[in-house]
């Protein structure tokens, strides 16, 4: 494989049709026109493919050595890797004040439990007075 010429993605991504179609894998141009119609998962796979750099795909599918070979027949080039969109960088969610003081969540636990059983307790009381005796 010799060194091609050095593309944008625009550039690449301008070639994505089944009469003009271009990935990126590894860095790297292919033109993949001519083998859309022997690729064993279809053309739409190559196709939408296009625009993109396609390792991840490609990568993900795990194709095998001669698949890999076979890939120098169509190399072109090299992508810009500066011509890539920036991926936005990871920013952490601000999380609220810690609360320390843990009396208030301490009691709504406690009346969480202690109001149902009394309402329950109310409840069985009531049934057992007002029962008629038979």
């Amino acid at each position: 494989m010799s060194e091609g010429k050095l593309y944008t993605l625009g550039e690449v991504s301008e070639h994505n049709s089944s009469k003009d179609c271009w990935l990126v894998i590894d860095g790297k141009v292919y033109d993949v026109t001519k083998f859309l119609e022997e690729h064993p998962g279809g053309d739409e796979v190559l196709l939408s493919a296009t625009g993109k750099d396609a390792t991840d795909d490609f990568e993900d599918v795990g194709h095998s050595t001669s698949a890999r070979a076979q890939m120098a027949e169509y190399y072109v080039g090299e992508v810009d890797k500066s011509s890539f969109p920036t991926k936005p960088t990871y920013q952490a969610a601000k999380s609220p004040q810690y609360n320390h003081d843990k009396t208030n969540e301490f009691l709504i636990k406690i009346l969480q439990f202690v109001v149902p059983m009394a309402i329950l307790a109310l409840a069985i009381a009531v049934r057992f007075l007002t029962k008629k005796e038979e």
